[in-house]
């Protein structure tokens, strides 16, 4: 399997036609790349697409594949430039951060800040996500460093702690009936609908706050903006993490902190015995200086 025949496939399955992806993308004939679409079917012995005379769409084989395919050209293509750019005089390359949303993104924001300074042909590549992409990402070498939600494997990874914390509470609206409460206290949430994070419901995060108290949860949200959208319409109220939605005196939204409080450490980690790019390690050693 080539890492050409796996572009090919990318460019059908974003175009939904292999006679535009061959003329307009690929700039190839179109028996050409239906051969090389039908070999490459043959190789891995599953349809990847389904045919028609408008439309070539993916089947659940070809999406799943897709996936793959994206991160084994992603990987190819970062390498490759990793090498081209060691041989420049000055430093240039890529940085991948990946997070989910939090305010100990300021540090990694302050850091690169004097990093560019120094060495402005540096990119910086963010990706937003929760725990489980980030992770994903770092063992598969897309991302040098992830900033996460203590705690963390220490078998897998280092670990810089970042010095910060971040605060579970309710995002509500102004002129909701909660909205003078300085506090929330688990009864507080027995009978209004709630929009909470996937991730910390699926690993019952709260359960030891709540006790037995059951929840009306409406919703759930991987990243918070589309939540507060939710929020702001009536939709419900939101438990989230301080300091990523403006609440300030003139925004329709208000956040109030969980009491018995709930705060949570974050920390930067990366691989143990990670290959840095040289951008990678040397924005690795600012940090730590950073976080001295």
């Amino acid at each position: 399997m080539e890492l050409r025949t796996l572009k090919y496939f990318l460019a059908v399955a974003q175009e939904e036609s292999i006679s535009k992806a061959a003329s307009d993308v690929l700039f190839v004939t179109q028996p050409t790349l239906s051969r090389q679409m039908q070999e490459l079917e043959e190789e891995l012995g599953v349809r990847l697409f389904e045919r028609s005379n408008k439309k070539t769409i993916l089947t659940e084989d070809g999406i799943h594949f897709r996936k793959r395919a994206e991160e084994i050209v992603a990987l190819a293509e970062r390498t490759a430039n990793e090498f081209k750019d060691a041989s420049q005089q000055e430093l240039t390359g890529d940085i991948f951060v990946g997070g989910g949303e939090t305010d100990g993104m300021r540090v990694i924001a302050k850091v690169f800040k004097k990093f560019n300074e120094k060495h402005p042909q540096v990119r910086l590549n963010l990706f937003s996500g929760n725990a489980a992409d980030v992770t994903e990402k770092l063992d598969q070498g897309l991302l040098d460093f992830g900033i996460l939600i203590e705690p963390v494997n220490k078998q897998k990874y280092d670990y810089l702690a970042l010095q910060s914390k971040d605060t579970w509470g309710l995002l509500v609206r102004r002129d909701s009936e909660l909205a003078e409460r300085k506090f929330i206290k688990p009864a507080d949430l027995t009978k209004i609908p709630l929009i909470v994070s996937r991730q910390s419901f699926r690993s019952n995060e709260f359960s030891g706050w709540l006790g037995r108290i059951p929840l009306n949860v409406i919703a759930t949200y991987n990243l918070l903006f589309n939540a507060s959208l939710m929020v702001k319409e009536g939709v419900g109220y939101a438990l989230c993490l301080d300091k990523i939605i403006n609440t300030s005196e003139d925004s329709e939204l208000k956040f109030i902190p969980l009491r018995p409080s709930r705060e949570v450490g974050l920390v930067a980690v990366y691989k143990k015995n990670a290959a840095f790019s040289k951008p990678a390690a040397l924005f690795l050693e600012m940090l730590k200086q950073q976080l001295e």
